[in-house]
């Protein structure tokens, strides 16, 4: 019998890796995840890697753009073109013939928007000096799966416990859900505290009356989650907590057993 653990409170599309993406009142579940999720990103020409702000040496400007579709994205079609806000709120369309021009100028370097991801993509991953880190000041090349724009998997979900119980111990920290990029937010209606979601590693996450999310393992964190976005500053603490008290982790990768539309609102319960 399904646990119930409480309804969606938040789901996230992000069109460009390492964009900003947009928050939606539902959200349409595929194999390869939020339809339209990571269905674009930056690659660099000179080396072929994807760009990511887990570089930030290199990407950590992506942080200051904010990418949305100009029309709802539709299964078996194309993606539609993406409305994309530069740093200083200059708003181009991904269909704009200079827009790799422009996109250069802003980073500094060279850069072009894809749709199609190579069939063995990397990128580049910078890891920060924090205790408990695989490897530290160091920059390593990751591989990511196979045709796709994704880090590990093609779902990220995330409690509202795990937020409140990093924010208890990290008080002077402001851990938001933005912060960790998920895809689906879950907030637990028993009292439950804490890292909720670990126990869930391995069953079934079922969503509303049509989809089952096969929930893999946990989300380890990276330097992205220590970067200023907007109106959050930059802090080292944010990642430094999640390596001393959950080796690391922010929430669970999930992949998908059964298709469908989820809502804001909807039930969540495992198995």
């Amino acid at each position: 019998m399904p646990t119930v653990v409480g309804p969606v409170v938040g789901l996230w599309r992000y069109p460009v890796k390492s964009m900003m993406g947009e928050e939606l009142n539902s959200a349409v579940i595929t194999e390869r995840g939020v339809l339209g999720d990571r269905g674009y990103a930056l690659v660099d020409p000179s080396n072929g890697k994807v760009a990511s702000a887990k570089n930030p040496r290199k990407w950590g400007k992506l942080f200051d753009f904010r990418a949305s579709y100009v029309d709802p994205p539709v299964l078996a079609q194309e993606f539609p073109p993406v409305r994309i806000a530069l740093p200083d709120g200059t708003v181009v369309s991904s269909d704009a013939r200079d827009l790799d021009e422009v996109l250069s100028t802003v980073f500094g370097r060279k850069a072009t928007l894809e749709t199609s991801a190579p069939e063995s993509p990397t990128l580049e991953e910078y890891w920060p000096d924090i205790e408990g880190l695989a490897r530290r000041r160091t920059v390593t090349d990751e591989a990511m799966p196979s045709g796709t724009f994704f880090d590990l998997a093609v779902i990220h979900v995330l409690t509202t416990a795990t937020i409140g119980r990093l924010r208890q111990l990290y008080p002077q920290g402001r851990f938001e859900v933005r912060r960790f990029r998920p895809n689906i937010v879950v907030e637990p209606t028993e009292g439950e505290e804490g890292f909720v979601e670990n126990d869930w590693e391995g069953r079934t996450l079922l969503i509303g009356d049509e989809v089952r999310l096969n929930v893999t393992g946990p989300c380890p964190r990276c330097v992205m989650t220590t970067l200023p976005q907007g109106d959050l500053p930059k802090d080292s603490g944010i990642l430094r907590t999640a390596a001393q008290h959950n080796s690391v982790n922010v929430g669970m990768y999930a992949g998908v057993l059964n298709s469908g539309t989820i809502r804001r609102g909807d039930t969540a319960a495992v198995e």
